[in-house]
């Protein structure tokens, strides 16, 4: 049927109508009537629903907003969306303490934490002489609370950012033992902490003793005194104590590799382009007996070393399965003093093992004594420490078929 030309225009009219209508009742509209209660849905954009959220706060919030709290938390939740718990974003302040920590000193209470499995906030190690081993807190212990707030479910950054402070002020540090079942809490006064990451001694003639807690800024330099000091006093063989050693810098784990392994692959890296990237050894290393011990604390850049020292055969593993933290990460940081700290590579061992949530199984695994087995490496009396003794052992027979 052919369209009246009068009732086409008509129709026209009326449609412009309409439409100018919509237009000017429906910002009124869609500011009185509840989203939700609408008869459709309408899509948006992330900028555009940042925006309604803050005009909703704005309007009806009964207090008055922390603008940079919100800002700090929306930062925090888009990384944390990654579902990556290496993956988080450092405010101005906590990225400040994490390059402190890294550099290998820093302005706290003298404490190294990690993240376990079950996503808490435990002390890895407790400094020597520092005001948190002088207040009565224990490797061991997890950290649930700093100056009345809850740290359960909190990042190990955001435990760091509150404990952490000027020196000469004080910080309440709230903790669970988990050896007595009991919960403990100490004021402690901050002071200036220098990292000791290397111990070191001779263990009996011929055999030397090194231990790493972690892989900072000043650990490579740590490590080469150390071995002069045992090259000194005749050290033969090493026993290389990577226990609970949570990791850290890549560079530091390599210069210590460098002097540990020969020519060739120490690890290598695969990035979201899937390109490979190798960190080679040159032909000059320590070519002596090496035993390396290992637990379930032995992480990430510890992992990197025990697992070439495996795979390249210079060393032998003696102790339990290591973490699995098979990721690099890398730290951005924005204009505004912030920081991500963001993983961006998958790493391999020489032979081309991911180990990342599987670990590194030991060439000997050797479990402590029961009594012992939720202890730290330092807490365990050495005459009852069953990996020390095999590490000893395997060094003393391999000293007796050099010399033979």
């Amino acid at each position: 049927m052919a369209l009246n030309r009068k009732d086409f225009w008509k129709g026209f009219g009326t449609a412009l109508i309409i439409v100018a209508v919509i237009s000017m009742v429906w910002k009124p509209v869609a500011r009185t009537i509840p989203w939700h209660m609408l008869p459709f849905e309408i899509g948006m954009s992330r900028s555009a629903k940042i925006s309604m959220i803050e005009e909703y706060l704005d309007r009806y919030y009964v207090e008055e907003p922390d603008e940079k709290m919100i800002d700090d938390m929306l930062y925090t939740g888009m990384l944390a969306g990654v579902g990556d718990r290496y993956t988080y974003y450092l405010t101005a302040e906590s990225l400040g303490q994490y390059m402190e920590n890294a550099n290998g000193h820093f302005e706290g209470i003298g404490l190294t934490v990690y993240t376990t499995e079950a996503g808490e906030v435990m002390v890895a190690g407790v400094m020597e002489g520092q005001p948190a081993e002088k207040a009565g807190i224990q490797r061991g212990d997890v950290i649930i609370g700093v100056d009345g707030e809850d740290m359960r479910g909190k990042t190990q950054a955001d435990v760091a950012d509150k404990i952490r402070g000027k020196a000469g002020t004080d910080v309440t540090v709230e903790v669970a033992r988990k050896s007595t079942g009991s919960t403990h809490s100490f004021t402690v006064t901050r002071g200036n902490v220098v990292l000791q990451t290397v111990e070191s001694r001779m263990l009996q003639k011929g055999i030397g003793y090194i231990a790493v807690s972690g892989f900072k800024e000043n650990t490579y330099e740590q490590f080469r005194e150390a071995m002069q000091g045992l090259r000194t006093q005749g050290m033969q063989a090493l026993l290389l104590d990577l226990r609970d050693n949570p990791g850290g810098l890549i560079k530091s784990v390599y210069q210590i590799g460098e002097e540990l392994l020969p020519e060739g692959t120490m690890v290598y890296t695969v990035d979201n382009r899937n390109q490979r990237s190798d960190l080679i050894c040159d032909e000059k290393y320590l070519d002596i007996p090496l035993v390396v011990l290992v637990n379930g604390n032995s992480a990430s850049a510890s992992e990197i070393l025990s697992g070439a020292i495996k795979d390249r055969g210079v060393g032998t593993l003696v102790g339990t399965q290591t973490f699995g933290k098979g990721l690099v990460q890398r730290l951005f940081t924005l204009p505004d003093g912030s920081g991500l700290n963001i993983t961006i590579q998958k790493y391999y061992t020489p032979n081309g093992t991911s180990i990342h949530g599987v670990g590194i199984t030991p060439d000997e695994i050797v479990e402590l004594p029961e009594a012992y087995q939720t202890m730290f490496r330092e807490e365990i009396p050495a005459e009852e420490d069953a990996q020390l003794q095999r590490g000893v052992a395997l060094l003393q027979e391999q000293l007796l078929k050099k010399d033979f």
